[in-house]
């Protein structure tokens, strides 16, 4: 079931135990990001039993030698250094390889897309090739601790500027129009003659920027993959940047007012079986925070906004909630922050890791209280949503909020 965007997709009634037709013309483009043979293996078993083999080209960086699926065309390509997000570099080739062998859409697998069930992937390609969408993004069933950067940064950012309800702007696998696809390795080729290959590319708001069509394709649990060092400090910098600098670059697109479309999508998520977490360590990180970073966060945040941190403080680590109203300022005056280069981007997004934790030892006592994680996220989108007005006058006029 696809949950429309901007316009409406046909959803997919093909039944898990039907055998799908195949799609004519030349077919789907399946790139497949680096992982490792096992996986592999899985993913062809899959493609194979969806798709005609005719029909059927795969790009990947992996060695298809020695698998048992040697009648499947598969051409090398270049592998990219990280395992999320997919790097820029990914995209430009995606599309190269398309376009040589005129493929009419394009799926694109990340690392650990062998945990997904195979019809995901057939709903995924769906949308492109029958339903005329131009981006397919899937809604992930994950464990109410997982992806809380993308929770509280990435998705409410989307949601309120850009009126998207993708719920994984920027997840591991999506598929993608010709059109589409062009546009991103347009983009993409801008880092390349910048040298930034690695860079991340922002695919809802690039859509919704060149009024494309979007779609969301429930596909069921996912295993995240985890770097090899995980730093979430870098992680936070990296895709908090890489987000505040594509709002900057498209902020004549949202700051005009978009109507968001009506919730067709039941939220799901998988049962937390890990137990509680320890949030005294990050309450603690942030009350350090606050005695040492005032000089920074002086020069960030609006006065009431630090009086909100300040009573936040001395709260005990059982009672200990970020108010929705004032994590959504805080990313807003730090976006601001980032645009007017107030201090070194690199300092201001350090400066913004305790803040991001405190919410998260916020959202696991809200939790843990019996409030559903969905429940929690969507109450702070909504608070983003209802702030809109306030980042909207402060990138017009900057100063107009400040002591």
């Amino acid at each position: 079931m696809f949950d429309p965007q901007r316009a409406m997709a046909t959803a997919n009634t093909v039944s898990e135990t039907q055998t799908p037709s195949a799609p004519s013309s030349t077919g789907l483009l399946v790139f497949i990001g680096q992982m490792a043979p096992e996986q592999m293996e899985s993913i062809f078993a899959g493609l194979t039993s969806l798709f005609s083999a005719d029909n059927l080209l795969i790009a990947t960086p992996n060695d298809p030698a020695g698998t048992a699926y040697s009648k499947l065309r598969v051409v090398s390509t270049t592998a990219s250094n990280g395992v999320w997000p997919m790097p820029a570099n990914d995209f430009v080739n995606a599309y190269r390889i398309a376009k040589e062998h005129e493929a009419r859409g394009i799926l694109m697998l990340g690392p650990g897309a062998d945990s997904l069930r195979m019809t995901a992937m057939r709903e995924l390609a769906n949308a492109v090739l029958e339903s005329h969408t131009d981006l397919a993004l899937p809604y992930y069933a994950l464990p109410p601790h997982a992806g809380l950067v993308n929770s509280a940064i990435l998705y409410p950012l989307t949601r309120s500027l850009f009126a998207s309800r993708m719920r994984f702007p920027l997840s591991l696998d999506l598929a993608l129009s010709l059109r589409m696809a062009e546009r991103l390795a347009s983009t993409g080729q801008r880092y390349a003659s910048l040298e930034q290959g690695e860079g991340i590319l922002w695919p809802v708001n690039e859509a919704c920027a060149a009024g494309f069509t979007i779609a969301q394709v429930e596909v069921g649990p996912r295993v995240l993959p985890q770097p090899a060092e995980p730093n979430v400090n870098a992680i936070l910098t990296l895709v908090t940047g890489s987000i505040f600098a594509d709002i900057e670059a498209k902020a004549a697109y949202w700051q005009r007012p978009r109507r968001l479309q009506p919730d067709q999508h039941a939220a799901s998520e998988v049962r937390e079986t890990n137990g509680a977490v320890d949030i005294v360590p990050m309450v603690e990180g942030f009350r350090m925070a606050f005695s040492n970073l005032q000089e920074i966060w002086s020069l960030v945040l609006a006065p009431n906004s630090l009086l909100g941190l300040k009573r936040l403080s001395v709260v005990e680590p059982a009672a200990f909630r970020m108010p929705e109203s004032l994590w959504a300022r805080i990313v807003f005056d730090f976006l601001i922050a980032y645009r007017l280069r107030t201090i070194n981007r690199g300092h201001l997004l350090g400066s913004l890791i305790p803040l991001y934790l405190a919410w998260v030892a916020g959202h696991m006592n809200v939790t843990a209280a019996g409030t559903s994680a969905e429940s929690h996220i969507e109450a702070q989108t909504a608070a983003f949503e209802a702030d809109k007005p306030y980042i909207v006058s402060r990138w017009r006029w900057p100063d107009r909020f400040n002591p």
